[in-house]
């Protein structure tokens, strides 16, 4: 998918859960993207502030390779959390 894909389909999402007034679902379903871009935030500030690294190496699922696991282990796991995410998602819309 390109950008203007992409694009598309974040907008469209964006606007969903802001009609829904579900802004929290958003977070919720991201959770694996924001984790992968809080652990580079965190790596660097506290390379900058300390000289010292949080992670081996950022984003996340580099240093879960350095920590020995396989590629597709990783990717594996990511796919069960997201999965798990999405129910929460949709369980939260239905509860209303």
């Amino acid at each position: 998918m390109g950008d203007t894909g992409s694009l598309f389909l974040g907008a469209t999402l964006g606007m969903i859960v802001i009609l829904l007034k579900k802004e929290i679902l958003l977070l919720i379903l991201g959770a694996i993207f924001v984790s992968e871009a809080l652990s580079v935030i965190l790596q660097v500030g506290s390379f900058k502030l300390t000289g010292k690294r949080i992670f081996k190496m950022a984003p996340l699922h580099h240093h879960f390779e350095l920590g020995g696991l396989k590629e597709t282990k990783i990717v594996i796991r990511f796919w069960i959390i997201a999965v798990i995410l999405a129910i929460i998602s949709l369980s939260t819309l239905k509860i209303q």
